[in-house]
């Protein structure tokens, strides 16, 4: 989530804890959902007939900063309390260590609207099931530099990856990379013929290696601090299957793990068709181009919620967006 945005959105529900972040071009959204059998013990707090319960917002380097050097937390912390106390406009976190020693960490919060992206995974024409080591070993292959990377479908059903070409028409001196990948190579497969994404690769991208590979195994690339560990490192560590939902170009492509204690969501905003951009916004989310500038103050809803009442739409956001809104 530290690699989605700088502020942290927690919320307490019945159904589990929800860590949630978007990017500042609103082009990208991730959740986690810890539900209540994750932890040991679980309390969402109370809320009124017509309350609801509380979220808040804390900064994520503050939050990260307690959790620095694992393998040293993993070795002394038996567990983790956290307590969210509105009166005290305070995110309490306890580390309960061995021999005794508790370490408390009082985190400033602000109180926020609830973060939602508007997608729906049931309304996506197209999706398709691998394990995360199939799609880890495809964009390793890609250069680091690579900003976007064009998802599609071909003959026999095969699933490929493609360097993304602004205007193939004319000569260029841009390397193409093009992947294929046999549908066996998928746990599901379940797309519309000739359909295609493209979307931004350094949200979905694995870290680098941490030791130099050998000859039989994919070479990784070495990111820059903005493309640092992705989904797709998550993914493989924690051993489950990634599944992609996507639809037309414009429309977002859902990135989701299901677990019985986890669910996990990364939603990423994608290229519009240019025959398709005066078509008007459907369903799913649909992220069209953005309007001028003079038009986004007064039209704001039509591209996000207002996560705060004090933000405003002083500036457009970068071409592809999704919207976000506040039930």
């Amino acid at each position: 989530l530290s690699r989605i945005g700088d502020e942290l959105y927690l919320e307490p529900t019945e159904s589990g804890l929800s860590l949630r972040a978007v990017n500042s071009s609103r082009s990208a959204f991730a959740s986690f959902l810890f539900a209540p059998l994750f932890f040991q013990l679980y309390e969402p707090g109370s809320a009124g007939p017509d309350t609801e319960l509380f979220r808040c917002k804390v900064h994520m380097k503050s939050f990260l900063g307690i959790f620095r050097s694992l393998p040293s937390l993993e070795k002394s912390v038996g567990k983790c309390l956290i307590l969210l106390k509105p009166r005290a406009s305070r995110l309490v976190l306890q580390l309960h260590c061995k021999y005794g020693v508790t370490k408390t960490h009082n985190l400033a919060f602000q109180e926020c609207e609830r973060l939602q992206a508007v997608f729906d995974t049931q309304r996506c024409t197209s999706r398709l099931c691998a394990p995360a080591r199939v799609l880890s070993e495809a964009v390793v292959h890609f250069p680091p530099t690579l900003a976007e990377v064009t998802l599609g479908t071909g003959p026999g059903g095969k699933i490929s990856l493609r360097n993304y070409v602004e205007d193939e028409a004319e000569p260029s001196k841009t390397m193409v990379t093009e992947l294929w990948l046999a549908e066996d190579e998928f746990q599901s497969v379940a797309v519309a013929p000739g359909s295609h994404i493209t979307f931004c690769l350094k949200e979905f991208r694995v870290s680098p290696h941490p030791s130099p590979p050998a000859l039989c195994q994919p070479l990784a690339p070495v990111h820059t601090p903005l493309c640092p560990q992705g989904l797709l490192s998550f993914a493989e560590a924690s051993n489950q299957p990634l599944t992609i939902h996507f639809d037309e170009p414009g429309r977002p492509v859902i990135f989701t793990l299901d677990d019985t204690v986890l669910e996990v969501h990364l939603v990423l905003a994608t290229l519009s068709d240019l025959e398709s951009n005066s078509q008007s916004p459907s369903t799913n989310g649909v992220s069209h181009l953005p309007a001028p500038l003079d038009d986004f103050a007064d039209d704001l809803e039509s591209y996000m919620a207002a996560m705060e009442t004090s933000e405003g739409g002083s500036e457009g956001p970068p071409s592809p967006t999704f919207p976000l809104h506040t039930p």
